[in-house]
């Protein structure tokens, strides 16, 4: 893959920035290494499709784990945000180049971007898996010799893909986002996808595809990793110790388990 910082190029063009402002903390947190953000306005990037952490409603409005944590956070320290939709690739390209302060994207914590990024702590555990058709006779990776699978350039679950090409005698085929991907798969000119687990799960729950689990990397697999809130190093630590300490507020109160709950579906 040409760009490990590239999970999917952006899915909607020429969106315009939509402005949501955090409300002031009705007793937020003590922590004197988050005073600094209280009162500030932060530009925060996002993706524009990556259900079901960011996606919009049938009212054109931003909704997902990351939003609804991102504004937790923001009342709870008593900072503002302007959310800014680009794409997950714009997102870390406005970071890098000071357009956005911080980026929240269903971003996967790894050595590699922790050289360019300050990262929060982990707000989210992610494992990947493979799905393939529910209608289609393919129950496991043993089934995918031969065959031609689909995956997203510079995502985990590609790497994971590429982990197993020799192992289960497979062909990788690369898309640039998971909506492209899963039309490859319902036409049949792949056998199955690999993608973030949650991702897939809700997609599956929604009725959004007709496919079906067929593996799960585990837990404890190298290319499970979790989510994590992403200043670019050495910026905005005052920003970066807010969300730290956000998130800590909103997971002790149970908001964080309440907006998880709200969006994230298990399928077995």
């Amino acid at each position: 893959m040409s760009n490990m910082l590239t999970r999917r190029q952006a899915i909607l063009a020429g969106l315009g920035s939509v402005t949501t402002l955090g409300l002031a903390a009705c007793g937020g947190s003590s922590d004197a290494g988050s005073d600094a953000a209280a009162g500030t306005v932060y530009t925060i990037a996002t993706d524009t499709v990556f259900a079901p952490f960011e996606f919009t409603d049938e009212s054109g409005t931003y909704i997902g784990v990351d939003i609804d944590l991102l504004a937790a956070v923001a009342a709870d320290q008593g900072f503002e945000y302007e959310l800014n939709p680009v794409g997950f690739d714009a997102a870390l390209q406005n970071v890098q180049s000071g357009q956005a302060d911080g980026v929240i994207a269903g971003m996967s914590i790894t050595d590699e971007r922790k050289e360019i990024f300050d990262f929060s702590a982990p707000y989210y555990d992610s494992t990947v898996c493979a799905a393939a058709l529910a209608s289609s006779d393919i129950a496991s990776l043993d089934d995918l010799n031969g065959k031609k699978v689909a995956v997203k350039n510079g995502t985990q679950s590609s790497l994971w893909a590429d982990s197993l090409k020799e192992q289960y005698g497979f062909e990788t085929v690369t898309f640039d986002d998971s909506a492209t991907m899963y039309q490859d798969v319902t036409a049949g000119n792949t056998a199955c996808c690999f993608e973030d687990t949650p991702v897939m799960s809700y997609a599956i729950s929604t009725g959004n595809v007709d496919f079906k689990l067929i593996a799960d990397c585990g837990a404890d697999s190298e290319f499970a990793t979790p989510y994590g809130f992403a200043v670019n190093k050495g910026d905005n630590a005052d920003l970066l110790a807010a969300f730290d300490a956000g998130l800590a507020n909103i997971k002790a109160n149970g908001t964080y388990d309440e907006i998880v709950a709200k969006y994230v579906q298990s399928v077995e």
